[in-house]
């Protein structure tokens, strides 16, 4: 499947594009073809399901790390990808102040909703506790888990669990 780079987004205008929105729950339809984040971009490169161009020429997997390194991004890839190759469905989570939605193994967007919020720190990351209750507050509100994924130095992520509780 042949794609274009367009700024933050992959689109891909030909190909077999409702197997890969419809029946795995990548990226966004839209009039101009589906819209794929570069991290979804990027796994479908690596699963040899997709191939990126800009301007004609092709781009490879590891000009796509690069892009998405200097972005700040690489902890939510190696993320995702991990997420994804669990089985899980995820998009995302911007609307909720986190980096995922996370959907049980099985379910899909369009079968009701997410059961997780995932937020993603390297592990030399500092935040305040307000900003971790806050996050949890959310979590809360919305009838989610929050799924705090912390990558190492050498890449492995350890997922904590973190649930709001009344004393």
């Amino acid at each position: 499947m042949n794609s274009e780079l367009s700024g933050d987004l992959v689109i891909v205008r030909e190909g077999n594009i409702a197997k890969i929105h419809e029946k795995s729950h990548y990226g966004n339809m839209t009039e101009d073809g589906l819209q794929l984040s570069l991290i979804e971009a990027l796994y479908l490169m690596e699963k040899g399901k997709l191939d990126v161009e800009i301007d004609s020429e092709d781009i490879s997997i590891e000009k796509l790390f690069k892009i998405i390194r200097k972005q700040g991004s690489f902890a939510n890839y190696i993320v995702f990808r991990d997420l994804r190759n669990r089985g899980y469905i995820v998009k995302t989570g911007f609307k909720y102040g986190s980096e995922f939605r996370l959907y049980e193994r099985g379910k899909s967007p369009g079968d009701g909703h997410s059961n997780y919020l995932v937020k993603v720190a390297n592990e030399n990351s500092e935040f305040l506790m307000s900003d971790l209750s806050s996050y949890v507050r959310v979590a809360h509100g919305v009838n989610k888990k929050l799924l705090f994924a912390v990558v190492d130095d050498e890449n492995d992520i350890t997922y904590y669990n973190v649930e709001w509780t009344r004393p």
